[in-house]
């Protein structure tokens, strides 16, 4: 008979549950799912398939045959894997190379480390970043949003050219004024709305809020990661352009381009690889703010948020430990 082993007091029981909680990221991400279809079409069906049902396939396999354990596919966290990496690749990838980007997610990011709850990095992440690091030209070829008719008609043979992000990095490279980026990106209207290129999950700034709103009034995450991300992002980019806005692109252009929502609602909120604190969540929010637009601006890549979560979860450990929450019945010191 094996041994029930409880906690300290105090107790509360809860409703929450990973199934529910995992459901609930997977319903706040359907808006910007939506809205990939509509500017992406078939690029972007076939991509999100692939995705979840190899990240599903890969965790039942690896769970039945390696760790013989008892099934976890139910739970939702693998297809939220996958529909997250299938949020971070270009809607026109070949199909292999996502199955291989599910693989190193659920195999190497999360399984490795014995599943759910001990994966020290987001999974996500770590499969976009290995398909960005091996396979760059496909994984920087991006899509643009193409007419109606167009949409359902060819999958990779599409019309390709650089995101908005990926405009400021020549303008960088170059010396040229800010003052002409604006004739080859879209406005800002174009960008809150999704009207230009990018990751199939990360051009809808108004579904991504959508989920925001959503996951913010359900619970299911609280307001101190996404907020310090995003108000890091404008602080420090809003000094820059005041600084030189002929050099530097201003706080509203680095918050509706690239992956930054995205990251910074769905991405960085991750329960196992954030900190438990509310102080800790900030300070880690803070850092992968600073982080991004430090790679934005004199990094290799055009984009860093990916590279900037990963970092700050390596940091989480340490946060955890010098950032506990305060213990019930503890003393306060004056």
């Amino acid at each position: 008979m094996s041994n029930l082993i409880v906690s300290p007091s105090p107790h509360q029981l809860g409703t929450n549950s990973v199934k529910k909680l995992m459901y609930g990221v997977l319903i706040a991400l359907l808006p910007a799912l939506f809205v990939s279809v509509w500017y992406f079409g078939l690029g972007a069906i076939i991509v999100t398939l692939t995705a979840v049902i190899s990240a599903v396939l890969f965790e039942f396999l690896i769970t039945k045959y390696l760790l013989k354990r008892e099934m976890t596919i139910l739970d939702g966290s693998a297809a939220l894997t996958g529909l997250l990496l299938a949020f971070n690749l270009p809607g026109n990838i070949p199909v292999w190379l996502v199955i291989i980007g599910a693989f190193v997610a659920i195999g190497i990011g999360k399984m490795s480390f014995g599943g759910l709850g001990n994966n020290p990095f987001n999974p996500a992440l770590v499969g976009r970043v290995f398909l960005l690091i091996s396979w760059p030209v496909q994984m920087t070829s991006w899509p643009t949003p193409s007419a109606l008719s167009d949409k359902f008609l060819g999958y990779t043979d599409v019309t390709t050219g650089p995101t908005a992000l990926g405009h400021l990095a020549d303008y960088m490279r170059t010396g040229e004024s800010m003052t002409k980026i604006g004739e080859k990106v879209p406005d800002f209207m174009q960008m809150l709305m999704g009207n230009m290129g990018g990751s199939i999950g990360e051009v809808g700034a108004v579904a991504l809020l959508i989920g925001l709103v959503y996951m913010l009034m359900k619970k299911i995450i609280s307001w101190h990661i996404p907020v310090s991300i995003l108000g890091t992002v404008t602080i420090f980019t809003g000094i820059l352009w005041l600084v030189n806005p002929n050099k530097f692109a201003d706080p509203v252009f680095h918050l509706l381009t690239g992956g930054l929502l995205l990251g910074a609602i769905f991405m960085a909120t991750d329960y196992v690889t954030s900190p438990m604190s509310k102080r800790g969540m900030l300070l880690y929010g803070v850092g992968i703010g600073f982080l991004t637009i430090v790679i934005r601006i004199w990094g290799a890549f055009p984009e860093g948020v990916s590279f900037a979560i990963l970092i700050m979860n390596a940091f989480v450990p340490l946060i955890n430990m010098y950032m506990k929450p305060k213990r019930f019945g503890e003393k306060i010191k004056k």
